[in-house]
């Protein structure tokens, strides 16, 4: 399976609310960066940001991925509801760095 047919599994999960099922994606040891905001180390660190962050799924759309190697950027927009329940819309870029077909690392442009 290619990384582009991967991630987009993943992003089913995460569009379904399915915390664990996108979880099982990524590497135990799964390192996310967010530029200029957070580093979250580990899938027990990513799950609570997931907990917070995604208590309703976000919406996404992704226009544009480039596969390298061992390496995946997504381009698009993402969607979070706020805390006054209120969504707001970020540009983002994703490079992700996958080890034996997993997510390993992220490193996340997030733009509101």
């Amino acid at each position: 399976m290619n990384l582009k047919s991967i991630l987009k599994e993943a992003n089913a999960c995460i569009a379904a609310g399915d915390h664990e099922g996108f979880l099982k994606f990524c590497t135990k040891d799964t390192y996310w960066t967010f530029i200029g905001d957070r580093t979250l180390k580990g899938i027990d660190e990513v799950r609570a940001y997931m907990h917070e962050a995604y208590k309703e799924p976000p919406k996404f759309e992704v226009a544009l991925m480039i596969e390298e190697g061992n390496y995946l950027t997504a381009m698009g927009t993402i969607s979070l509801l706020n805390e006054n329940s209120e969504w707001v819309d970020y540009e983002y870029c994703d490079v992700w760095r996958f080890e034996d077909g997993k997510l390993a690392e992220l490193k996340a442009f997030v733009v509101s």
